[in-house]
């Protein structure tokens, strides 16, 4: 078996470039006597690309998923676009740093919502005056604006409204609200309802 090798120079005349390729070529002789030739490729082109998304994709991923894309459509579309880029190690430590960022920033919002959670239920009652009317029965009712107005007033805090869910008002009594403060925490607030 005898071995050889081949180089060819090609120029283009539209990226006015030289272009050098090496193939190896191994020569065989087939029984009759005629050479076969064996043409071997010296590198294997890479057909998938790890990437990080920098946006949302649709039906590819959210922002800053690790993925295997086809090199074309990483090349062709997602690259121009800015949608993404080829993962190294500096930017997978990046993204570490971030997520641990993202991860203390949200344990210390819980652990302050725990915190006014727990200063609402140890509070005790709050009062709410409203005109009275026959027997039990309050004119109008008791609504989430006027459980923020007073946490306003008493604990000078701000509270939104649409974070707390109460039961329909209508007469005088002891009651009880939910505040969500936070997905994972709900503080529990008495109201004393009573009329003047």
């Amino acid at each position: 078996m005898a071995s050889a090798s081949f180089s060819w120079v090609s120029s283009s005349w539209i990226q006015n470039s030289t272009l050098t390729k090496t193939v190896n070529v191994d020569t065989e002789k087939v029984s009759d006597g005629a050479p076969v030739l064996k043409v071997m490729a010296q590198k294997k082109v890479q057909k998938v690309r790890k990437v990080i998304l920098k946006e949302d994709v649709t039906k590819l991923g959210k922002k800053g998923e690790l993925l295997d894309v086809k090199a074309g459509y990483f090349r062709n579309f997602l690259l121009p676009m800015g949608m993404a880029q080829i993962v190294t190690p500096g930017l997978i430590k990046e993204m570490r740093l971030q997520d641990e960022r993202i991860e203390a920033e949200k344990k210390r919002v819980k652990e302050e919502a725990q915190q006014l959670a727990l200063m609402f239920e140890t509070v005790g009652a709050f009062k709410v005056k409203r005109k009275g009317g026959k027997g039990k029965l309050i004119f109008g009712t008791v609504t989430a604006q006027d459980l923020v107005d007073i946490i306003k007033a008493q604990l000078q805090r701000d509270v939104d409204k649409r974070i707390v869910s109460l039961p329909e008002i209508r007469e005088t009594g002891e009651y009880t609200a939910e505040i969500k403060l936070h997905p994972e925490v709900v503080a529990t607030v008495r109201l004393n309802v009573y009329a003047n």
